[in-house]
């Protein structure tokens, strides 16, 4: 087992976080957890803006020296991320490693990783994050080089330089990768829109129990499904999307998708990393943004996602909020509707029957109660029928079958000629 490193968290407080600065800070103890580091000490600061040489500002620099001695910490965390020369100066001017939120995780994203498409998704984003930081690092430790050409240069300006090519060569051939595994990923998405079920994605922040209530979901409805999706209580315990069928006992069926959870400062990288994955929301014909009721800072948590889904660009598909986790909330009683608002606990399976009532209300609008009198020699189509729709009655007349019948519009329109009532 890795051993537990010791860090102290620094933060620089800008007007502009406001209240939302306390529990960024808190997040970034528990990213650290994530990463198998103890957080021993805290320090954060007040500024305007945040100092671009050293991040946080002189005299709070002198007070670190003391604290890391005293605590024997092995790391520096940063609450943003820092540029390459903010990270140079801390390091030489304490003496100790530095690390910044964007570079916390990175590394879970990379231990979290299972898919082939997810581990290049994250290696293309470290990669990325380590370039400039590798060009930042050059003007210090190729000084000893004048003049043009590589006769002249010092050779750690010379190795730096090959370093960076070899990073751009391999960004190159794992976006490459990247690309044929996106190419299928959008034939299959194709391949659905063919099926004309509805697509329905779960979104929401890190750890909100998306996982827990796709899991619930497949339990309820397809019970033969042995296909669960890992569900865990911890960060990013899913990156991969997982995609799920499920029929309701009315015939109706949609298709689910999970999808990479959000966080407070989601590195640019990653976001451009997963933009395949997050294009599944953005083909999706409604969202369920699962909440975790029980934090208490459950309103920011929530403008995050909503500003992340944004950024992607999904801001026209309608949307249903799940108050998951409710029943860690005192005087909540479940289950309960409100609009297009449930609370619900995916893990106590309260609330699924009243979350699906929601998803139908949406995603079916687009079916007909109608009658059909089925000549006998059409016995296929009332197979079909009893297969595909969902059939209200049955009743055999002298010069056919007369079924009551809830079905697609594009049924209802195709088969016009059999319409009675």
């Amino acid at each position: 087992m890795e051993e537990r490193l010791k860090a102290i968290a620094i933060g620089v407080n800008t007007k502009e976080q406001g209240e939302d600065f306390d529990y960024s800070m808190l997040e970034l103890k528990g990213l650290a957890d994530a990463r198998q580091i103890d957080v021993a000490a805290e320090m954060t600061q007040n500024l305007p803006r945040r100092n671009h040489v050293h991040y946080l500002g002189k005299g709070k620099i002198e007070e670190l020296l003391p604290l890391i001695e005293e605590t024997e910490a092995d790391v520096l965390i940063a609450n943003d991320e820092l540029s390459p020369s903010q990270i140079r100066v801390l390091e030489e001017r304490l003496d100790i490693r530095v690390m910044d939120r964007t570079m916390l995780i990175l590394d879970i994203f990379a231990e979290r990783a299972k898919t082939k498409e997810a581990q290049l998704q994250v290696e293309v984003a470290q990669l990325q994050y380590m370039l400039p930081r590798l060009v930042g690092r050059r003007e210090s430790l190729g000084r000893q080089g004048g003049g043009s050409g590589l006769k002249n240069r010092g050779a750690g300006e010379t190795k730096l330089e090959l370093d960076r090519r070899r990073i751009e060569d391999n960004i190159t051939a794992l976006n490459k990768e990247l690309e044929a595994l996106v190419d299928l990923r959008t034939t299959q998405r194709k391949q659905r829109k063919k099926s004309g079920l509805p697509v329905v994605s779960l979104v929401g922040y890190t750890n909100a129990g998306k996982s827990t209530t796709m899991n619930a979901l497949v339990e309820q409805f397809n019970p033969g499904e042995s296909k669960k999706v890992f569900e865990k209580d911890m960060l990013f315990a899913t990156l991969d999307t997982s995609v799920r069928n499920i029929t309701l006992p009315d015939k109706k069926a949609f298709l689910l998708t999970d999808t990479v959870g959000f966080v407070n400062k989601l590195p640019h990288h990653l976001v451009k990393a997963f933009r395949s994955t997050l294009e599944e929301v953005a083909e999706a014909d409604l969202i369920i943004h699962v909440v975790d009721y029980s934090d208490p800072h459950y309103e920011t948590l929530m403008k995050v996602t909503d500003e992340t889904l944004d950024d992607i660009g999904v801001g026209d598909i309608p949307v249903v909020y799940a108050f998951n986790k409710a029943e860690l909330v005192d005087g909540e009683s479940l289950p309960k509707v409100v609009n297009d608002r449930i609370y619900m606990s995916a893990k106590e399976r309260i609330g699924i029957d009243e979350l699906v009532g929601v998803i139908k209300s949406h995603v079916f609008k687009d079916f007909k109660i109608c009658q059909m009198l089925i000549p006998f020699e059409e016995g296929k189509l009332i197979s079909y029928f009893n297969e595909q729709a969902n059939v209200l009655a049955t009743e055999y007349e002298e010069n056919g079958t007369k079924l009551t019948v809830e079905c697609k519009r594009a049924d209802y329109e195709k088969y016009q000629q059999y319409v009675v009532k």
